[in-house]
């Protein structure tokens, strides 16, 4: 228990290997990376579901999906389960938040006050009902097409939150408080629109940006992540490899913008001399396959997809340490919690995850973390379980896949139909049974999504819907003054 203030800085769709700290030779993120050096980067970080509105349910309240049952795009969270922030103002602390949120409605007790310039899904995007033979959506050639240097609505919404969340830090250090503060600041970049802001134009060349791994193949996906890849058939408008590489290019200048958005608030923490007693958290809410597999954006377990950063600086946190120890979302609350200072109550025992202020004083490289997907053109469940060197892809009603991170970071070869792997594919099997029934939970999501289609009208009304929305391959951002 510390009683500090917490500043938890998200980014959206920002893959684990994205960042100058973790090893990317090209990306420049001078700020996130000096961060990583006042604190501790873990090297295993993961969300537990590879898309937005479900991953920031868990987020907000330390559950796994198959626990708070905000399965998908179209089944956002309400405020009705406790978040973290729900505890902080419980216990007369200020809990507030800037940017995108993804939650239901902004009047919705979503366990902040104020919410600064959210961003909202109402009731969701009703296509992530259609589990089976989901159409490709009409918004897809925007992801290829919208390529290249300039503004765009996400950078603009960007510069608001922080400039939105650096007001606020100011007004903390004008006022006297008994309580520390916690504050979510929410970028939705580098998701696509991949436009990034001119001003990082000079800092990629074209000629350093590699391709993909493996692009000039056409490799054979699952059958579960083929259906994925035909709904989000993003690869199909890529015209050619220089299209590809500028794609690449676009999406670096964008985690270096973020960069910068984080910068900014780091710096107004500074300025207000808070940033001794601050507990900050970095972390994206998934990551980006970025063309590799032929696949982009998220949705799949593979590491550019389902691995994020965690970097975690603070009062009482190791510096400059590189820890092992697998973690998630799920342990954001807990550790908000521990350093906010709130009183540990009995609900919180029964939560999934670890305070990540403990796990930084430890090396478990053997601890287990579970990702779940139940979202748009997934026939069947995807639950992915990471145990210690191996990452095991269960797939209900299909073969699983199984790879070792260790020899094998690229995920190039799948070890399940290996008989020199039989006890490791039961070994991660078992562990994953530990942690979820998934043939249990796989029929009920199927069954409550089938239930809420027809409440919303059907297969048809949605596919009509999905057809009115399609200029957007992305959320729109809420009006700005």
């Amino acid at each position: 228990m510390t009683n500090s203030n917490v500043l938890f800085l998200c980014a959206d769709q920002h893959a684990r290997s994205a960042l100058g700290c973790y090893g990317h030779s090209l990306i420049k993120t001078p700020n996130l990376d000096a961060l990583a050096e006042r604190g501790t980067l873990f090297t295993a970080g993961y969300t537990n579901s590879p898309v937005c509105v479900p991953a920031r349910a868990s987020m907000a309240t330390g559950l796994h999906l198959y626990q708070h049952e905000n399965w998908s795009s179209a089944e956002p969270y309400t405020g009705a389960r406790t978040s973290w922030g729900h505890r902080v103002m419980a216990a007369g602390g200020r809990a507030a938040s800037a940017g995108k949120l993804h939650y239901r409605d902004t009047t919705d007790a979503n366990g902040f006050e104020p919410e600064l310039v959210p961003m909202h899904m109402g009731k969701g995007w009703t296509t992530a009902l259609l589990r089976k033979d989901t159409p490709a959506l009409a918004s897809n050639p925007d992801y290829a097409g919208q390529v290249g240097f300039g503004e765009s609505e996400y950078t603009r919404y960007d510069r608001t939150t922080a400039e939105a969340a650096s007001d606020w830090l100011r007004e903390q250090a004008n006022q006297t408080f008994e309580q520390p503060w916690a504050l979510f600041v929410s970028f939705v970049s580098p998701h696509n629109p991949l436009t990034a802001p001119c001003e990082f134009d000079g800092w990629y060349s074209i000629n350093d940006i590699e391709l993909p791994t493996g692009y000039a193949e056409q490799p054979v996906h699952h059958p579960v992540v083929a259906g994925i890849e035909r709904c989000f058939n993003y690869d199909d408008y890529f015209t050619d490899e220089q299209h590809v590489r500028e794609a690449r290019r676009a999406y670096y200048a964008l985690c270096s913008f973020v960069d910068q958005q984080v910068g900014r608030v780091l710096d107004a923490l500074d300025e207000t001399g808070q940033l001794d007693n601050t507990v900050i958290i970095y972390t994206a809410d998934h990551g980006d396959m970025m063309g590799h597999r032929h696949l982009w954006g998220k949705s799949v377990m593979y590491e550019d997809s389902a691995g994020v950063p965690f970097i975690l600086a603070g009062p009482g946190v190791p510096r400059a340490e590189v820890n092992p120890t697998p973690v998630s979302h799920v342990d954001c609350f807990p550790t908000i919690v521990e350093a906010s200072g709130v009183e540990a109550i009995d609900e919180d025992q029964a939560l999934p995850g670890e305070s990540l202020l403990s796990l930084a004083s430890q090396s478990r490289p053997e601890r287990l973390v579970l990702s779940e997907y139940h979202d748009g053109g997934a026939a069947t469940g995807l639950f992915m379980v990471r145990c210690g060197q191996y990452k095991y892809i269960e797939y209900p009603g299909f073969e699983p896949e199984l790879f070792d991170l260790e020899s094998d970071p690229l995920e190039l070869s799948d070890l399940s139909d290996d008989p020199t792997y039989v006890s490791v594919l039961e070994q991660c099997q078992h562990a994953l049974a530990r942690l979820v029934d998934t043939d249990s939970v796989n029929q009920q999501v199927l069954e409550v999504q089938a239930a809420l289609l027809e409440r919303l009208g059907g297969r048809d009304t949605v596919l009509a819907e999905g057809d009115r929305y399609a200029e957007y391959s992305y959320t729109p951002v809420p009006t700005l003054d």
